[in-house]
């Protein structure tokens, strides 16, 4: 592929990270789904930049868990890799957005690197005891397929006693009409319930499309199957919220 045939990478997602960085706005984000669906939800500038004494119960339950060396995929402005840094764990963070490590660095942050999730394959073995996946990054994984590429990669580039924390959302929990029938518009087109096709936009920028994949715990059970990792627990919260505790499943 030529230069000039690669689609251009445009950091809606960076660019509202290092505005609220400097500013203090926007204080919430605006995600487009592809069916014409926008959200302005919580996330955004107070959720990326909030402190430990503002977060969720699970979150904060789930910091209790990390051990040793930690890799923050999509750790954006760093809330999670800060707090554990501070904490004395030697923590790297990736993000894919050049402006989201720009602020982790101007933050703190002594390990970042701009590195998208399909990419994770670029460490050495037994690089990591924790992977961290928080604010629901285990959408990052995209689809089931890439979701147990990644989980096998995950598998080698980490300790034998690693644990990965990674948070999602059980998507058949809404009752919402809108979000049934894009759950259904993806099964006709082969493609799994709560896998997203998304895009973050910030003033004059719309970011490019990726896919954000929600999974239930039956969902999650055939995605580790074969993988080399095993649901050791969940913590669960409000409206489909879990955080899962995924440790290595005993080989045979």
């Amino acid at each position: 592929m030529t230069l000039s045939n690669k689609k251009q990478f445009v950091d809606a997602y960076g660019e509202q990270i290092w505005s609220y960085f400097k500013t203090g706005e926007p204080k919430s984000e605006i995600v487009e789904r592809d069916d014409g669906f926008i959200s302005h939800g919580r996330s955004g500038g107070e959720l990326y930049f909030s402190e430990y004494k503002n977060w969720d119960p699970v979150t904060k339950a789930a910091m209790k868990y990390v051990k040793g060396r930690v890799l923050d995929i999509g750790s954006g402005a760093g809330r999670h890799s800060l707090y554990l840094q501070g904490r004395g764990f030697d923590v790297t963070g990736i993000d894919n957005s050049p402006l989201a490590i720009k602020v982790c660095r101007a933050r703190g942050l002594k390990k970042t690197r701009l590195m998208p999730i399909k990419e994770i394959d670029r460490f050495k073995a037994n690089s990591f005891d924790t992977v961290i996946m928080m604010g629901n990054n285990f959408g990052l994984f995209g689809s089931f397929k890439l979701a147990k590429r990644l989980l096998k990669e995950l598998h080698r580039i980490t300790s034998p006693e690693a644990l990965i924390i990674a948070e999602t959302r059980d998507p058949y929990t809404t009752k919402d009409p809108g979000h049934l029938a894009y759950h259904e518009r993806n099964r006709q087109r082969g493609r799994m319930p709560g896998q997203l096709r998304l895009r973050v936009r910030f003033r004059g920028f719309k970011g490019n499309w990726f896919d954000y994949l929600l999974v239930s715990k039956d969902e999650l059970t055939e995605i580790l199957n074969g993988t080399g990792w095993k649901l050791k627990q969940s913590i669960d919260g409000n409206d489909g919220q879990y955080i899962m505790l995924l440790d290595k499943a005993p080989r045979h």
